[in-house]
């Protein structure tokens, strides 16, 4: 049994948990205890292993800063974050408007995005504070390892190590969060992104059964990868290195080094596409697994069967995803008919799925079709299909879109990719996504309050404030500045993509 210290307001909060004493601090009314590790470092002996447990320790822990980030790529500067950082890569932080064990507030535990290549929990966007103080939860955010050292099919190691590390850290929710005024039985898990499919491959995994009770899987992206695909690319990540992709021969690797060979590979991914295929055309080295142990099927597989009965579903996704990468790779304005044609004739469904968007979108200029197509193929349908998914195995999901234009930069975003994280968090001024809104204001204000209001009403009692998703009425709560609960707005996409299983991606020839 976990017990916390009583300690007046205002002073350094402390908590008794399981592995020790821990010391954190007040901000703005909130408890926030940083860096907590929940397993051993994943180096030396335990390079390419399962998360191992904690350690206990004597004294206390000054829970104050954030553990460093994993290794990983360059995109975003995110390895200059990481250079010359420690070895402790997997902790978890908490924030609690309560924290002791008789408080009993329900929980939210965040998972970060980034393609599992890149990521850490402690970006200024991820801060609980906002959304623990106001919706009276427990936020709960950590990191788990990307890239190579968490996705990569290496011989000798469990696939899916990132996933290991996130049952790992609700494992460690279970185990210690009354402490810091939770309820281990009313826990949420949330994430984007890479963060979303990782929500959704959980609910597929037999081994995360009973860590949580509701799920809120936000832009679900399509990719799982089959064995013999991820082995391949693990050999040409190992290659770079004259290497071999096992344990015994990456090991050697340091950490901080192991994630360039990674980024040369990706940097010429496209001569990869007659292996690869989508994967390759998408411009994704990283994937979870499909491995028949780790994971044994697809999340729509999983969720068909009845994976997710008894669990509370809440997913959905912005109606431009796309845009956010047009804009970066500099395409905006750009899209040329043949791009368009191309876009179509890879990623949209069956052998007549680009005529088919031609037919439902006939005053769609290139551009348009190109972020269409995109946009449906990597997270619009695959959030759709989960609920979709989820209903049909007999449980329940609420869905949901995000339909309103982000006014920074020019407003050239429009509802793109990420734009929902800092409003779910209510941090509309500060983190990289807050630009895309060009700091707060009243609009942006009161759409964030909706947000964060249906989503902490959603971990609390599994309502989010608008109906069930069904088959017939297809309802869905639109987020903009004049929110309605609508029919799915999506329709001419979703009538072209609805027969799409979303299979495993193949190794296309050896």
């Amino acid at each position: 049994m976990t017990d916390a210290e009583s300690t007046p307001s205002g002073s350094r909060p402390e908590v008794r948990a399981p592995a020790g004493r821990l010391r954190g601090v007040r901000e703005e009314g909130v408890a926030v205890f940083r860096g907590i590790p929940f397993a051993e470092p994943p180096v030396g002996e335990a390079r390419f292993a399962a998360p191992r447990p904690v350690q206990a320790w004597s004294g206390v822990l000054e829970a104050l800063s954030f553990g460093p980030p994993p290794p990983q790529a360059g995109h975003f500067g995110m390895d200059e974050r990481t250079r010359d950082a420690g070895d402790d890569w997997l902790t978890v932080n908490v924030w609690s408007p309560e924290p002791g064990p008789g408080a009993g507030l329900p929980v939210m535990v965040w998972i970060q995005g980034g393609g599992y290549g890149i990521g850490t929990a402690s970006l200024p966007e991820y801060d609980g504070g906002r959304l623990s103080r106001e919706g009276g939860v427990v936020v709960v955010t950590f990191n788990y390892r990307v890239g190579v050292e968490g996705f990569a099919q290496i011989e000798g190691a469990p696939a899916n190590r990132g996933l290991l590390d996130q049952v790992a850290a609700l494992e460690w929710v279970r185990d210690n969060i009354q402490a810091f005024g939770g309820d281990p039985g009313q826990v949420t898990v949330f994430g984007e992104s890479a963060g979303g499919g990782s929500v959704a491959a959980l609910l597929a995994m037999d081994r995360a059964a009973g860590l949580f009770r509701r799920a809120i899987a936000q832009s679900v992206p399509g990719p799982f990868f089959s064995p013999e695909l991820a082995a391949d690319m693990a050999a040409a990540f190992a290659a770079e290195l004259g290497l071999r992709p096992t344990v015994a021969d990456l090991s050697g690797v340091a950490p901080r080094e192991l994630p360039a060979a990674a980024d040369a590979v990706g940097a010429k991914i496209d001569q990869w596409a007659d292996r690869w295929g989508l994967a390759a055309h998408g411009g994704l080295p990283f994937a979870p697994v499909v491995d028949g142990e780790v994971l044994a099927v697809t999340p729509w597989q999983a969720l068909s069967g009845g994976a997710g009965r008894g669990v509370d579903l809440l997913t959905g996704h912005t109606r431009d995803e796309q845009r956010l990468f047009t804009v970066i790779r500099g395409m905006l304005g750009e899209v040329t008919e043949e791009q368009a044609e191309n876009a179509l004739r890879l990623f949209a469904p069956g052998p007549d799925g680009a005529r088919r968007y031609r037919d439902a979108f006939p005053a769609a200029g290139p551009e348009e079709l190109y972020e269409l197509v995109h946009s449906d193929w990597l997270f619009r349908m695959p959030s759709l299909h989960l609920a979709e998914a989820q209903t049909a195995g007999g449980g329940r999901a609420h869905v949901y879109e995000l339909t309103w234009a982000a006014p920074g930069m020019g407003g050239a975003f429009g509802a793109c990719h990420g734009l929902d994280v800092p409003l779910v968090f209510g941090n509309l001024d500060r983190g990289g996504p807050a630009q895309l809104i060009g700091g707060p204001s009243p609009e942006g204000e009161a759409l964030s309050a909706r947000m964060r209001a249906a989503w902490t009403s959603f971990a609390v009692g599994g309502d989010p404030g608008w109906p069930a998703y069904d088959t017939g009425r297809r309802l869905v709560q639109r987020f903009d500045t004049d929110p309605a609960v609508t029919a799915y707005p999506e329709e001419a996409s979703r009538l072209i993509w609805q027969d799409q299983a979303f299979p495993v991606l193949p190794l296309i020839s050896r």
